[in-house]
């Protein structure tokens, strides 16, 4: 791609050209990806894996660790309060 661009002071074209070579590789890396797909889709291609077990684990029961915990003691209660409410008035506009 090229763009064009004129000087203001003494109005001479400049022809710049870009180069798009990071499109063009990622293009052709997922039209790889692509084929290297289809391959393995249509068994073209295949990935026979022979050999080898799974590991076999054996777990015993055991017990929760004894912890010695302090903690704050939470008190919750209620009572009652009496609070001084304002009073709010209007003040007329002169309209009755």
């Amino acid at each position: 791609m090229a763009e064009v661009h004129r000087d203001p002071y003494t109005g001479d074209r400049t022809v710049v050209h870009k180069s798009r070579g990071g499109r063009t590789l990622a293009i052709v890396v997922i039209l790889i990806l692509a084929v290297v797909g289809i391959l393995f889709a249509t068994g073209f291609w295949k990935a026979d894996v022979s050999g080898g077990d799974v590991p076999e684990v054996s777990v015993k029961g055991g017990e929760l660790p004894k912890v010695d915990m302090d903690s704050k003691e939470v008190v919750v209660g209620s009572k009652k309060e009496t609070v001084d409410v304002p009073t709010v008035g209007v003040k007329d506009n002169g309209e009755e």
